[in-house]
């Protein structure tokens, strides 16, 4: 079995590389803009969508498309193609109430650049130095016919499937996707970690093998914060969508740091299942919780801005690489419900009438049980999400102890060391 990797590579081009790429980019998001005006005005007139061969039939004669390599161009359409496929899909979950908001049309493009894909077979190897071809017409009126870039050394040219040249904040990035085998690893399936996520304490984890640990996220919070106030000071007294260099800078230094956030904890998490032998991993997640997020103006800036849902996407890519099963479960009740005490978990919106629980938060991060013990509140949280799902899965709760929920270790993300428990 195999799945695909992904490596991004800041790309510090000279004066003429930049411009062929900014050139191929705004082609793209061209090409794009006028594949959108086709199925739009296809879908209001004759109230169907443009498929992929459609749109490569329609858009062949015109100028952004004969500027780009055909196949970059095809998949640039290819993709809108999709969006809409997918917005069709969307309208008959609205209308079945699958979903509760009406999904829109796709929109146009509101920038000048967009991510240009060259499959593997349209980029050649030679000397260590990658070829990228240019459109026919693009050697016409500027006698150019590629441009290059080098392979990196850490990758097998012949595993690519993809290069992906990304315009993000005024930088350019190259994405390699490979090949990657699946590694073979010896994990139980009745050993299992459940996660609670949060602010603080980004993800506390709690095993059935009587282990438990948190990944911080209090530097993480004091990054978000400190981009939100440079970002406002920066834009007091300017017109409404003013940008700039520095912005640009500050906004892609941030992102940086989110995106090293997210792999170093996945990173951590998916090695303490292999180091315990792990084979199950229980995400506690409420769809649209973000969306419906109600703690207050300051504590939702905080919460929203944290990018949980990428480091739940990006544990279960590593779970799908290693072998360990991956589920979300709700997380209704979990934090106020007593896990050493058994307290009935209910469902969201099934809270049964005169349902109580019997222990109680007494402070920030700590939960006292009926018995009167005093334990982590987030751990509390994370082995009620294992109860949620312990009859479903049919795995054993008898390991997680008072131990694991009392004293967890907690882990900095950019030190990886642990820190006194807590």
């Amino acid at each position: 079995m195999s799945s695909y990797g992904c490596q991004q590579i800041l790309i510090t081009p000279c004066q003429e590389l930049g411009a062929i790429l900014e050139y191929v980019c705004s082609e793209s998001a061209k090409l794009t803009n006028c594949g959108i005006y086709y199925s739009r005005q296809l879908f209001f007139q004759a109230g169907q969508i443009a498929t992929k061969f459609a749109l490569h039939k329609e858009m062949r004669n015109n100028p952004h498309f004969k500027a780009l390599q055909s196949q970059v161009a095809q998949q640039a359409l290819t993709t809108v193609a999709e969006s809409f496929k997918s917005f069709m899909g969307l309208i008959k979950a609205y209308r079945q109430g699958a979903i509760v908001e009406r999904p829109k049309l796709p929109k146009y493009r509101q920038g000048g650049l967009a991510l240009v894909t060259y499959p593997s077979q349209a980029v050649k190897l030679k000397d260590g130095i990658l070829r990228f071809p240019l459109g026919n017409k693009v050697k016409a009126w500027f006698g150019l016919d590629a441009f290059y870039m080098p392979m990196p050394t850490n990758l097998d040219y012949s595993a690519i499937k993809e290069y992906r040249i990304l315009p993000r904040n005024r930088c350019f990035y190259l994405e390699l996707v490979y090949k990657l085998e699946l590694a073979k690893v010896d994990v139980s399936p009745d050993k299992v970690l459940g996660i609670d996520h949060g602010i603080n304490n980004w993800l506390t984890c709690v095993s059935n093998v009587g282990t438990s640990f948190i990944v911080d996220g209090l530097h993480l919070k004091s990054l978000n914060q400190w981009y939100n106030k440079r970002i406002s000071m920066l834009r007091s007294n300017q017109p409404q969508g003013f940008w700039s260099h520095q912005l640009a800078r500050l906004t892609e230094k941030r992102n940086r740091q989110m995106r090293d956030a997210v792999n170093k904890a996945a990173r951590k998490v998916i090695n303490h299942c292999l180091d315990n032998s792990i084979g199950k991993i229980i995400f506690g997640w409420n769809t649209g919780q973000k969306n419906s997020a109600n703690m207050g103006s300051k504590t939702n800036q905080k919460f929203l801005q944290l990018p949980t849902a990428k480091l739940k996407d990006r544990i279960a890519q590593l779970c799908e690489q290693y072998g360990i099963k991956f589920r979300e479960t709700e997380e209704s009740y979990t934090s106020k419900a007593s896990f050493v005490d058994r307290d009935y978990l209910p469902k969201f919106g099934e809270k049964p009438e005169g349902w109580k629980e019997s222990g109680k938060r007494v402070q920030r991060g700590l939960y006292r049980t009926a018995q009167n013990w005093y334990i982590n509140a987030d751990c509390n949280g994370a082995a009620n999400i294992l109860r949620k799902v312990a009859t479903t899965l049919e795995f054993d709760l008898s390991g997680v102890g008072r131990g694991a929920l009392t004293t967890p270790l907690r882990f900095r993300l950019w030190t990886l060391k642990e820190s006194p428990s807590l």
